[in-house]
């Protein structure tokens, strides 16, 4: 059935405001974007942008919804590898992918404390189901891993799919390109090192970073880890997410040069 003309012309705003959404969240961060900012942007009356979304947080949600979409359909395509390939080698290469995401500015930057979002996040049942789905396909490959010994089964499973979380807002990725010394390339291998082996300077090391488990590890653990979607006073964040709460600061202070470069 063809789309009437008229509901093509929505869905084609809306996915104007959102890459819009997208670039402001993942340039300046939720606390800095307002709602004004993204319609002057999209070349729109405020009014009418808020016929599309309600809120400043439903168009975070918008954005969200939007990159848990992409990183399902990167894990489609790291599955669809002719031949099949180890889960720690899955693993890497969707760490590989949020890491790109960052470099090129396309990963949404939300606080992880702030009441009025996360109540949008939590009622918006599209964003909740990809997460989760998003998080029991991660937790699988987790599992596996640790099954196999090449990822430490001393670990909850949760604690490993957070730390790759994490690394959706890791502040070290756009320090390195800020510098201006360093390839993409280097950057992504570098800091999948240091996820996957920690920062040993000896052959345990790099043998954590090449896969092997720790000796003695405990043994796996039988099902896959979930994200809570429903958090008490505080959660791990998730893709996008900064891990704690930052006081917006003021203009000055953004104006000041930061010490690193």
């Amino acid at each position: 059935m063809t789309t009437p003309l008229r509901e093509r012309m929505r869905l084609v705003r809306e996915e104007a405001i959102v890459d819009v959404v997208n670039r402001l969240l993942a340039d300046k961060g939720y606390d800095f974007m307002t709602v004004d900012e993204v319609a002057a942007e999209v070349g729109m009356a405020k009014a009418s942008l808020y016929k599309h979304f309600a809120s400043k947080e439903a168009l975070a949600a918008a954005a969200m919804v939007r990159v848990l979409e992409r990183a399902l359909a990167a894990m489609d395509e790291i599955e669809r590898a002719a031949t099949p390939r180890p889960a720690i080698e899955r693993l890497h290469d969707m760490l590989r992918w949020t890491m790109r995401t960052l470099y090129e500015g396309r990963m949404p930057s939300l606080p992880a404390q702030n009441s009025a979002l996360r109540t949008v996040l939590t009622a918006d049942k599209v964003y909740v189901n990809l997460l989760l789905r998003l998080s029991d396909r991660l937790g699988g490959w987790i599992t596996e891993a640790q099954r196999d010994g090449t990822v430490s089964a001393s670990l909850p499973p949760e604690v490993v799919l957070f730390t790759l979380y994490a690394r959706a807002c890791d502040p070290v990725l756009p320090l390195l390109k800020a510098s201006g010394q360093y390839t993409p390339d280097q950057i992504y291998e570098w800091l999948s090192q240091t996820c996957f082996g920690g920062l040993h300077g000896t052959a345990a090391g790099a043998a954590l970073h090449a896969g092997v488990g720790a000796p003695g590890a405990a043994a796996p653990a039988q099902a896959g880890p979930r994200l809570a979607v429903a958090p008490a006073r505080t959660r791990s964040p998730a893709p996008g997410e900064a891990p704690r709460k930052r006081r917006p600061a003021s203009p000055q202070a953004r104006n000041r040069k930061s010490p690193t470069g």
